[in-house]
């Protein structure tokens, strides 16, 4: 079981630890849900150093992770952040990556931590002429600041005008907390916020003052509960959840982000099929209107008809709740459409509702 090293640290906090991914990681400090609302009314902070790190750099970076990628890279200017799923060629997803752009021949590719092994694989095995990957995962450490006081509490520790840094736009250099660190503007809960990025044997120094610096302004840690609860509201998928190799970024509403207009990248001739012909099944938000919590991998049925299954499902402490997205065919994704639940053997009812469930708060 790999640790991160702020391992200790949580113990502090009397953390339940979790194995997730095979990494042992805070499911929660006080609870999922006074830490869910933490976030969403003042501040949070999460270690996702468990996150891959992937250095693609080269004469030829760019025309690489163009065909790698689904999303547009040779639109990307200096200093900003891409969202992209990576793709087989039957156009499933091999991972969803974060694409941090320092110049057309030095990029910095965020994995999954699960798929870490598996994308920079992937990403060799595919490899083209002046272009080379290194894993730099065990040199990092990546904090997460999230909510809307993120900015102020950061700030106080911060050499840069944070203010300046735009919506996914990052800046290679900035000190946290007398730390070398990036930062980029970006987040996996709906709010507003940063991740860190810091030296694997520093990562102790900047944890404790954030904290020691955002306790008046409200700032707790959260774990991995409350970060699953604030991203579901947000509608943000999760790999192995809404993404997976059988699960096509077009099915899982990211179509924003395959363009299908480039040349070509791996995987467009199977989306583009599926883009021509039209979808057969669509991610779909829903609200339990019959008691019971939608989990993943239940099934949503019509009747005695399977009509798909739910990819995430949760109490949603925003709403007051039991909220899930689900794949659904695409006769059933109409919002305010009737359906059922499989939940402990039993059918509860559900409707279909417009994604996402909270209004996102990002600070364009």
């Amino acid at each position: 079981m790999k640790k991160t090293p702020l391992y200790e640290k949580h113990l502090d906090f009397n953390a339940k630890m979790t194995d997730f991914g095979g990494w042992l990681l805070p499911l929660e400090y006080t609870g999922i849900i006074e830490e869910h609302k933490q976030v969403r009314n003042a501040a949070g902070l999460f270690d996702v150093s468990h996150m891959g790190e992937v250095i693609i750099r080269g004469k030829n970076a760019g025309a690489f992770l163009q065909q790698l990628l689904t999303n547009d890279m040779s639109k990307a200017a200096d200093g900003r952040v891409i969202y992209s799923p990576m793709c087989c060629d039957n156009g499933g997803v091999v991972d969803d990556l974060l694409v941090y752009r320092f110049s057309d021949d030095y990029y910095l590719l965020v994995t999954n931590a699960a798929n870490t092994d598996k994308d920079f694989e992937w990403i060799r095995e595919h490899l083209t002429g002046g272009a080379e990957a290194v894993n730099v995962s065990d040199s990092w450490a990546q904090l997460a600041i999230q909510g809307p006081c993120a900015e102020s509490i950061l700030q106080q520790a911060a050499d840069y005008p944070l203010r300046d840094i735009r919506f996914f736009a990052f800046v290679p250099e900035v000190n946290i907390c007398g730390v070398p660190a990036m930062v980029s503007r970006t987040g996996y809960t709906g709010e507003d916020g940063f991740e860190v990025y810091i030296p694997r044997d520093k990562a102790p120094v900047v944890w404790e003052g954030l904290l020691e610096l955002g306790r008046d302004k409200g700032l707790v840690p959260a774990g991995l509960g409350a970060r699953d609860t604030l991203r579901l509201e947000a509608a943000l998928p999760l790999y192995g959840h809404e993404l997976s190799p059988d699960i096509t970024p077009l099915e899982a509403g990211l179509g924003a982000f395959v363009k299908l207009n480039k040349d070509s990248f791996i995987g467009k001739e199977a989306l583009l099929r599926q883009h021509t012909q039209g979808l057969e099944r669509k991610l779909t938000g829903f609200v339990m209107t019959g008691r019971g919590i939608p989990r993943s991998g239940y099934d949503m049925v019509d009747g005695e008809n399977r009509i798909g299954f739910v990819t995430s499902g949760s109490y949603s402490p925003s709403l007051g709740q039991n909220i899930g997205m689900a794949m659904a065919d695409i006769g059933y994704s109409q919002p305010g459409t009737e359906v059922d639940v499989i939940i402990r053997n039993k059918p509860v009812r559900a409707r279909t509702v417009e994604l996402p469930f909270y209004r996102k708060k990002y600070r364009k």
